[in-house]
């Protein structure tokens, strides 16, 4: 069992803070931990969120989540990029400082759509101390909008990447992602989920069920996590 959740404040501005989740490992500790940020129209409250820190848990990493400050505050429109990339400084210093978990541990940050694109950017622009970076449904272009690719920063990137992609996601499904991994500097690699979509929910006809696709991918995860 995983040990009970813990609430940390972190400052991101003089007067502005969000409420950041901790989720210690269970039983033997693998020495790291994710932080996961959420997407763009929900927050670390998002049952899928809320799971999959859960999970990684259960399998010995501590995970964070955190809510930006948007949607702290409860608005619904994402802050502007620097804002959002703010956060995730802020949530990085934390780390560093000591205030999320007590032992010591490698750095490993993503999340899902938003706030994996979003962890994407602030690692392109400086990696130092960040052991990896996994991206949950990354969000390649708006729906119906394939020219306006998120994409200018990626090649940058030079520390491990896992990306997590459906095959039918509408932000960019795994074929038209599969290239630009490929152009990616450091070591990244594509896990695709046959059939599943922006939220790497499957059909009701797919192959395989939806909690064994769930299984899938937290043990691609671990598999991943455990190799850095």
């Amino acid at each position: 069992m995983t040990s009970a959740a813990t609430h940390a404040r972190v400052d991101i501005t003089p007067s502005e803070q969000v409420t950041a989740t901790v989720y210690p490992a269970a039983g033997k500790r693998a020495g790291i931990c994710v932080i996961l940020g959420h997407g763009a129209g929900s927050n670390q409250s998002s049952p899928a969120i809320v799971r999959f820190a859960g999970a990684l848990a259960a399998r010995g990493f501590d995970a964070v989540t955190f809510n930006f400050l948007y949607s702290e505050q409860r608005r619904r429109a994402p802050d502007p990029n620097p804002k959002l990339e703010l956060c995730w400084r802020r949530l990085i210093q934390a780390f560093r400082d000591g205030m999320l978990i007590d032992e010591g541990a490698r750095l490993v940050i993503g999340g899902r759509s938003m706030g994996g694109r979003i962890a994407s950017q602030v690692v392109a622009a400086d990696p130092d101390g960040i052991a990896g970076l996994l991206l949950l449904g990354y969000p390649l272009h708006p729906p119906g909008q394939p020219d306006k690719l998120r994409t200018r920063h990626l090649p940058d990137i030079r520390v491990p990447t896992l990306f997590v992609q459906g095959s039918r996601d509408v932000f960019g499904t795994s074929e038209e992602l599969a290239p630009v991994v490929a152009g990616i500097k450091g070591p990244a690699s594509l896990f695709v989920v046959d059939t599943a979509d922006h939220s790497l929910k499957v059909r009701k006809k797919a192959p395989l069920p939806q909690d064994q696709v769930d299984k899938l991918v937290l043990d691609t995860v671990e598999h991943w996590l455990r190799g850095l």
